[in-house]
Parts: structure tokens; C-alpha cells; sequence
């Protein structure tokens, strides 16, 4: 396996470009699978997402948890895309891509890659609205995502 693609940056990414790349460079895979993550705006009054992070914390915490899913699934290449900063709803906040030579690896490396990065990235989410400004706090059903994972 090739070492993992981690990056955390406040420029916005082209998705397809990306998975194009990363599937071109994935040999000897049989499967990627990918999945990108995009500001939701549940009820029509979101004006816009902040993402903050400590870099030096999250690029660890993000290299470890793309470490663990190399452990457990035999992957021959992982990127994990991470942004920061202000974000407008329809804008991608992350991306991720695993390849395997097997499907179910690629699909099982990528939604624990997924429900670890929700969970345990080092990152602080604010929400701007008409109303105001308000920190987003951590969902229970993000944690229970973990428990599956053991």
C-alpha cells in the first residue's frame, strides 16, 4: 500500500479531478470507492458552515485514523481531504477514497474512515445563520456510528 494521501486545507477541491488521480494511481486495486462530504443546510437558514482546527493535532489524528484503516483492510491506496475555514452549504467539506483489490474492503475501509473522521478529527464546526452564530455540538449518533467498528 502506498502511504496515505491526508490533506487539510481551506481551498476547494474538484471531486472529480481528485478521484480521477487517485484511481489512476491506485494499481493494483479492483475497487475504489469514494465519498464526499457537503455543508448540508437542514431547514433553509444555514448562510454558513466555519471549520477550525489546531493543524499541528488534526494532521496526526487523521494520518492515525488512515493508519488503523490500513491495519484492518488490506487497501493499496487512501486520501482523505479535509477543509477548513468558512464554507457556504453545497460546498464540499471532505472527501474521502480507499482502493482495494476487493470491493467490500474499499467499502468497509472508507465508512470506518468516514465515522472515525466525524467522530475523532480535531475539528470545530460553527454554523451562521440569520440569527446568529452558534459552535455545533458532537451528535450521539455519530459515536454510536463507532461502536461497530469495536
Amino acid at each position: 500500500m502506498t502511504a496515505p494521501q491526508i490533506r487539510v486545507e481551506a481551498e476547494a477541491f474538484d471531486q472529480g479531478a481528485e478521484l480521477n488521480r487517485f484511481t489512476s494511481a491506485a494499481a493494483p486495486a479492483g475497487a475504489v470507492v469514494s465519498f464526499s462530504g457537503l455543508v448540508r443546510d437542514e431547514g433553509g437558514i444555514l448562510e454558513a458552515l466555519e471549520i477550525e482546527h489546531y493543524p499541528a493535532m488534526t494532521a496526526v489524528a487523521i494520518q492515525a485514523i488512515a493508519e488503523e484503516a490500513a491495519r484492518r483492510w488490506s487497501l493499496t491506496a487512501t486520501l482523505v481531504i479535509h477543509r477548513f475555514g468558512r464554507l457556504v452549504p453545497g460546498e464540499a467539506i471532505m472527501m474521502v477514497a480507499t482502493a482495494a483489490r476487493h470491493r467490500r474492503e474499499a467499502f468497509e475501509a472508507a465508512e470506518f474512515l468516514m465515522d472515525y473522521l466525524k467522530s475523532r478529527a480535531p475539528f470545530w464546526k460553527k454554523a451562521f445563520t440569520a440569527g446568529g452564530a452558534e459552535w455545533v455540538a458532537a451528535k450521539d449518533s455519530d459515536e454510536d456510528a463507532l461502536g461497530r467498528w469495536g
